[in-house]
């Protein structure tokens, strides 16, 4: 079964399905651990739909949350909203175990939108820091270069991007069922070139841009120092610059990088499919956490979450102040 797959180690699948070592058919099972496994996942769907959704109606019932900035931020929630209604559904009827069985037009569809979905999300997550490097270290030159018509392209890229991607995806999959034994360089474009373009890169760009805002941070913590003499004032800017970017790197690493790695290393030899399955629910996991870390951040959004789930937005105006 390893020559079929070559994907894997060992026998250990999803705790749903279970394989005749004779005929070696897989079916699926109703067991104890699989229906608590279906209501936790639901659950992380269930969150992250109600969390995007929440961002995506306070950005365009509010009008004072009509700016270039949140608009980056309605495009992630709508790829974090479309992966807890489309990719966890799918992911869960049909798992990663499942699909190196069966690759029939469902798992296909799971796969292609699956990469589609995530690679936009990572892709916003980019834009938005540089639209963040833009508000902190030319704070003069801001609203110029960064304004709606800006955004909307790189929104454009950034869903353009993401179905190349996916395309790409389908080519090589394609051609995978034709070869036979030359297959390797299909393999590489999948499992190196892909990961590069949807993660990797977009990563270095974060990683870089951030460290440049955390330093322009401490330039202008000091200079406020000297100005007001008082070390008290450094002291809470620095910790709370370092305590946001730490927040947004450290969870999206957390979700996404153990993924793309494990994705990556398929070439050097087999991988556990229970480990590479727990690895692509932990980064699908990151569109239900994005709402708690780029909206419930900010005061004018949590203000907005409280109206709308009280019922307020109904007895009140789209001109009112949230800050």
């Amino acid at each position: 079964m390893e020559e079929e797959t070559g994907f894997y180690v060992g026998y250990d699948f999803h705790p749903c399905y279970e394989i005749n070592n004779v005929s070696k058919i897989m079916r699926r099972t109703s067991s104890t651990i699989c229906t608590l496994l279906y209501i936790f996942l639901g659950l992380l769907s269930v969150i992250t739909v109600c969390g995007n959704l929440l961002v995506i109606i306070s950005i365009i019932y509010f009008k004072q949350l009509h700016t270039p900035s949140n608009y980056l931020i309605v495009s992630l929630a709508v790829a974090d909203l479309l992966v807890g209604i489309v990719v966890f559904p799918l992911s869960t009827s049909f798992s990663l175990s499942y699909c190196l069985y069966y690759r029939n037009l469902f798992c296909k569809i799971r796969d292609s939108v699956d990469v589609i979905l995530s690679s936009t999300s990572i892709s916003n997550l980019c834009c938005i820091s540089v639209d963040r490097y833009y508000a902190v270290c030319q704070p003069l030159t801001y609203r110029s270069k960064i304004n709606t018509g800006v955004v909307l392209v790189m929104i454009l890229i950034s869903w353009g991007i993401s179905i190349l991607v996916a395309v790409g995806f389908i080519i090589v999959e394609v051609n995978q069922g034709k070869c036979q034994d030359n297959c390797f360089s299909d393999a590489v474009l999948e499992k190196v070139f892909a990961p590069m373009i949807s993660f990797y890169l977009p990563v270095t760009i974060m990683l870089y841009i951030y460290l440049r805002i955390f330093l322009v941070a401490q330039r202008q913590a000091r200079s406020i120092q000297i100005a007001a003499e008082s070390g008290a004032t450094v002291s809470n800017m620095e910790r709370k610059a370092t305590k946001t970017l730490a927040i947004v790197l450290g969870v999206f690493l957390m979700c996404w990088l153990p993924f793309f790695l494990c994705f990556s290393l398929q070439l050097l030899g087999g991988v556990s499919v229970m480990v590479y399955e727990t690895l692509n629910w932990l980064a699908l996991s990151n569109s239900m956490l994005n709402p708690f870390i780029y909206a419930f951040f900010y005061s004018w959004f949590r203000s907005a979450f409280r109206m709308i789930i009280s019922g307020r937005i109904f007895q009140g105006s789209t001109n009112t102040k949230l800050f």
